[in-house]
């Protein structure tokens, strides 16, 4: 056997798929790098359970490396094999797993991906979930660089480190997955902590990822028979086409990263009559423009204004700031009817530890509710925690005795909000870090109260930052032209779809009346 060493982030095989999203009956061309003399590779369409659509053996790829400007422009490997999808293959996730030969432990596996989006050539009329790949490719650290530790250029065409697709990694099985979702003190962040550790996982792979909430999503429709067909984000901007004929848009988990192409398909879906469920927090935080035809993506974040080109010229609506910078003057409220800068974290570094990760509902008579036997102030959602860890709010103000939105942030005018929860910006100043320097480092997380303050009101932000510091989780809908959006407000809602029968059935309700 190779002796490589038993916990590793550096698989013996690796490798990527580009483009990433085809039509049935298309060639995915696949890139690898191999350590191995020769190694396997097995696809998977995954749904309530993985089905093997395709498998060579003996295969073989030379060490190409990690060159110097790989996260930025990525690896340029040669291409390996194809994999040859057939007419009749549905869309969907396909795992593509590399299978090292001759090499033990989790070296030996590693997993790559792409999607079959719907042919406009054959509409199926099927829900369209589109996967979070742009805060995927955000996150990724492979190479030395992401969006959250000094780069502003990252490249879809290298591999995603292990963990975001799959965990754990072979040979280890266990129904933990490393969520993030507790605070310092309670003994299920140990937990994380551990598990972390213990698979020498990389960080940001609790934040991102299709095996953190899209993978629970599509598992829990495909057990309800709902079938789900599937995108990626940059499927808005080059195949616009996408969204014909599907009824209802799916947005589930962390889907933070917007270019300004998406958006305008989008609002035009909607517009159009098209149905949106946001099951998602911190969706659309982020502008991002993509470059060298999609195989990159750029985003300055907090140093937008400063080092971003498009600051310098005529048209400033382009800067990869938040969505909520006045200098772009399109908040994402008026997409998503919410907003990040309004909703924050809860039970997670420090803000709002003592939240129970429930919902607080205000309007049960409304529809999404149906079959539940809610009520007013009462709770659903703490059995799985599905509020956190980011989540999204809006300005609103009590009467009779029911939030409603003051529309000071872009909110639509017929907002409802159906629940809340307590939630907070993260601070993070020199006198004073409620996160944790041992996970932030000296990277200051996106979103931090003094940022958002400082973006949204300028010099005058210190007097905003306790009004804004102390937000809410927000459940909410609207379209009254149009077709009808549903925002949870919230990363974690695909939690509960695991085991909480009341998240279950607002869930079908959503399905069932809007798809």
């Amino acid at each position: 056997m190779t002796a490589i060493p038993h916990y590793t982030r550096w698989p013996a095989v690796e490798g990527y798929c580009w483009p990433i999203s085809v039509t049935a009956g298309d060639e995915v061309p696949v890139q690898v790098a191999s350590r191995a003399a020769s190694f396997s590779v097995v696809v998977r369409l995954v749904r309530d359970g993985p089905t093997e659509m395709w498998r060579r053996e003996g295969l073989s790829a030379g060490d190409h490396g990690v060159g110097a400007t790989a996260v930025a422009d990525g690896c340029d490997w040669p291409t390996a094999f194809g994999i040859q999808t057939g007419s009749d293959w549905p869309s969907g996730y396909y795992e593509v797993r590399f299978i090292a030969d001759s090499v033990e432990g989790p070296a030996a596996v590693s997993e790559a991906f792409f999607v079959i989006r719907p042919s406009p050539a054959r509409p199926t009329g099927n829900p369209l979930l589109v996967l979070s790949t742009n805060t995927w490719n955000a996150y990724n650290q492979w190479g030395g660089r992401c969006l959250y530790s000094g780069a502003h250029r990252v490249a879809f065409t290298r591999p995603l480190e292990r963990g975001y697709l799959r965990r754990p990694a072979a040979p280890f099985e266990t129904d933990y997955d490393g969520r993030l979702a507790a605070t310092d003190g309670d003994p299920e962040h140990r937990r994380v902590v551990a598990y972390q550790h213990r698979f020498d996982y990389p960080l940001w792979t609790s934040s991102a990822g299709w095996h953190n909430w899209e993978r629970r999503f599509v598992r829990w429709a495909s057990s309800i028979g709902s079938t789900i067909d599937v995108a990626v984000n940059a499927d808005l901007e080059f195949h616009p086409e996408v969204l014909d004929g599907a009824p209802l848009l799916l947005s589930v988990g962390h889907d933070e990263y917007w270019s300004w192409g998406m958006r305008d398909r989008v609002d035009r879906f909607v517009t159009g009559g098209g149905n949106w469920v946001i099951l998602s927090g911190n969706t659309c935080f982020w502008q991002v423009r993509f470059e060298d035809g999609g195989r990159s993506m750029v985003c300055h974040k907090g140093r937008a204004r400063t080092d971003d080109p498009v600051i310098s010229g005529d048209d400033v609506s382009r800067l990869t700031s938040i969505w909520s910078d006045p200098l772009i003057g399109r908040p994402e409220t008026l997409t998503t009817g919410l907003t990040f800068t309004r909703g924050g974290y809860h039970r997670i570094g420090g803000a709002v530890p003592g939240g129970d990760g429930g919902f607080v509902v205000h309007r049960p008579e409304h529809w999404v509710f149906d079959g539940t036997g809610l009520r007013d102030d009462r709770s659903f959602g703490t059995t799985d925690g599905i509020v956190g860890y980011e989540v999204d709010g809006c300005a609103f103000e009590w009467s009779g005795g029911r939030p409603v939105p003051t529309g000071v942030d872009g909110a639509p005018a017929d907002l409802s909000i159906l629940a809340t929860a307590p939630a907070r910006l993260i601070s993070i100043t020199a006198e004073r870090c409620e996160a944790p320097v041992a996970i932030w480092g000296s990277v200051v997380p996106p979103g931090d109260l003094e940022f958002v303050a400082g973006v949204l009101f300028g010099d005058d932000r210190s007097e905003h930052v306790t009004r804004i510091g102390e937000g809410h989780a927000v459940f909410a809908v609207f379209g009254s032209t149009g077709g009808t959006v549903v925002n949870a407000g919230t990363t974690d809602w695909a939690y509960g779809l695991d085991t909480d029968p009341l998240v279950q059935q607002i869930t079908a309700n959503l399905l069932e009346r809007l798809g």
